[in-house]
């Protein structure tokens, strides 16, 4: 008996060792799957039982209660049991005291956690992917969700230095097709690259395009030569952080009153005054192919409409009274939060 149980402790004790204390609840989980499949197998070749029977003999070997065999075993069935005690023992105690590790340490609710956080990116649709969760990355998440977006982050280390916002977030680098598919960018409907390294922002736009061809990719740009390497990669939009300050720096000692003007004028979903923009294909078609003056836009939301793109994408700014709403126009407007979700009701109405 000491020796049975010796040969169990040292199972129990090279599994230990064999696998890393992050994956040793799963690995556990599984191996105990294999030994009961072994011993279901086992029992329907070696005594001819059905599988619910064989099952029944495999867990009551491997639980140890003591109930009686179903029928006596042959020589070669006492042989296998002797075996399946001895292995499914030790896999038994290695699983035990993964459980109770992981549920004294908390990492039940990891696993909950990842597991609906997978669950969350799979229904995921039309939202928006941002890569590198930097400084420039948190200022763009803050954004999109001051404006009600989905926001998915990706990064190659899950940081908690922004613990207030909280979006769902996977790990990994996001040049890599997995990564990017992880993130469920086949029905997103933007990316936008914050990564510090051009070449990065680069093969994640080619890589992108590749997964979702009609995705639309804003990135950052740190030079101006790789300015025209992402425009052939299919970024719509490129931004270079570096120039945009310096101009806004120099702005305000050229025209300080106009830049305070136009940041009080914002796009921040927070501020009083936002500027939006809607297109006409989405909203009621009650509306289209009247003017300005008939729609009584300015009139029934207190709205203004400084300017629309038309469809074949000219913009025209400050527009009359008598500019068509043409099916496809996008709308620029300018109001606070609750005039323009007033607009919104009205157009869907």
């Amino acid at each position: 008996m000491h020796f049975i149980i010796l040969i169990i402790h040292r199972i129990s004790s090279s599994l230990n060792r064999l696998f890393s204390r992050e994956n040793r609840l799963m690995h556990s989980l599984v191996l105990l799957f294999i030994i009961t499949m072994i011993g279901v197998q086992g029992y329907v070749w070696i005594e001819n039982y059905s599988y619910l029977n064989a099952l029944y003999e495999t867990v009551i070997t491997l639980s140890t209660v003591g109930y009686g065999e179903l029928s006596p075993l042959s020589d070669a069935g006492k042989l296998f049991t002797i075996f399946l005690i001895i292995a499914g023992l030790g896999i038994f105690a290695y699983t035990i005291s993964a459980i109770s590790s992981n549920i004294m340490e908390g990492k039940m609710q990891f696993y909950f956690k990842t597991f609906r956080k997978r669950y969350e990116l799979r229904n995921m649709e039309n939202h928006v992917i941002v890569t590198g969760y930097g400084r420039n990355g948190l200022q763009v998440v803050k954004e999109l969700l001051a404006h009600q977006h989905q926001v998915v982050v990706i990064d190659e280390k899950e940081t908690t230095t922004f613990d207030d916002v909280q979006v769902p977030f996977v790990t990994g680098d996001a040049t890599e097709d997995h990564v990017l598919q992880k993130a469920n960018i086949e029905s997103a409907k933007a990316i936008i690259l914050c990564l510090p390294n051009d070449a990065d922002n680069l093969y994640c736009a080619l890589a992108s395009r590749a997964l979702n061809p009609s995705i639309t990719i804003v990135s950052r740009a740190s030079n101006e030569s790789s300015e025209k390497k992402l425009r052939i990669a299919g970024v719509k939009n490129i931004v270079m952080p570096e120039k945009v300050g310096g101009a806004h720096m120099a702005k305000l000692i050229t025209s300080r009153d106009l830049v305070d003007f136009i940041d009080h004028m914002s796009i921040h979903g927070s501020s009083e005054t936002s500027l939006e923009e809607l297109e006409l294909t989405e909203f009621a078609s009650v509306f289209l192919d009247k003017t300005i003056e008939e729609a009584g836009i300015r009139y029934k939301t207190g709205v203004n409409i400084i300017g629309m793109k038309m469809p074949d994408g000219n913009y025209i700014l400050n527009p009359d009274s008598e500019s068509k709403l043409l099916p496809g126009v996008k709308l620029f407007v300018m109001g606070t939060p609750a005039q323009i979700s007033s607009l919104k009701q009205l157009l869907s109405s």
